[in-house]
C-alpha cells in the first residue's frame, strides 16, 4: 500500500467482529529516524552513563524499536574523561589485555586508564560490552562518538542535548 508521499506504509490492522486486532508493527531499514544526542559526560557515574548510551544506540527508547534493525541515535559524548568511578573501582577494578607474545597479560586499573592518553576508550568500552554481540553491534557502535574534551566536530548535525544528570539524582557524582 502507498501512503499519500508515495512511499509504502504498513497493512492496516485487520478488523475482527467490531474491534480491531493490535498488531506489533516491525521497522524496515528505510523507515527509520535517526536523531542526534548530545551528552556531556562531565562528574557523570560510568555505568549509569553507559546503560543510557547503550539503550538510546539500540533505539530502546523509541515506541516502534525493533530487534534486529539499527533504530537507535546517533550519540555524541564529551568530557568523557571526567566520568566518575563510585567506590574504590579506580583502584581496584583491572582491565586486563594480551600483548599476543607469550607470558605477555597485561592490567591496568581503570583509574590508571582515565588518566592515560585515550580516556575516552573506558566509556567506549562499558557501552560496547552492554549491546550484544554481532553485526549488528558493530553497525550500532559506528553512531557513537566519544571525545576527552569539550569539542567535537558534529555541530554541522545539529545534536541535542541531553541531561543525564537531571534524569536521576544517583547519575551525577559529587
Amino acid at each position: 500500500m502507498l501512503d499519500e508521499t508515495g512511499g509504502e506504509r504498513h497493512k492496516p490492522p485487520p478488523v475482527v467482529g467490531d474491534a480491531q486486532m493490535k498488531t506489533t508493527l516491525s521497522l524496515k531499514p528505510a523507515e527509520v529516524q535517526k536523531d542526534w544526542v548530545l551528552i556531556d559526560a562531565d562528574g557523570l557515574v560510568l555505568g549509569r552513563l553507559a546503560v543510557i548510551i547503550a539503550n538510546r544506540l539500540r533505539g530502546k527508547h523509541k515506541p516502534q524499536f525493533t530487534p534486529h534493525v539499527d533504530c537507535g541515535d546517533n550519540v555524541v559524548v564529551i568530557n568523557a574523561g571526567r566520568v566518575q568511578l563510585t567506590g574504590n573501582k579506580a583502584a581496584t577494578s583491572m582491565f586486563y589485555y594480551h600483548t599476543g607474545f607469550p607470558g605477555g597479560i597485561k592490567g591496568r586499573t581503570m583509574g590508571q586508564r582515565l588518566a592515560g592518553a585515550h580516556p575516552e576508550r573506558v566509556l567506549e568500552k562499558a557501552v560496547e560490552r552492554m549491546i550484544t554481540r554481532g553485526p549488528l553491534q558493530r553497525r550500532q557502535m559506528k553512531h557513537l562518538h566519544i571525545y576527552a574534551a569539550a569539542t567535537h566536530p558534529h555541530e554541522g548535525q545539529q545534536p541535542r542535548p541531553l541531561d543525564i544528570a537531571a534524569l536521576n539524582r544517583k547519575n551525577r557524582r559529587a
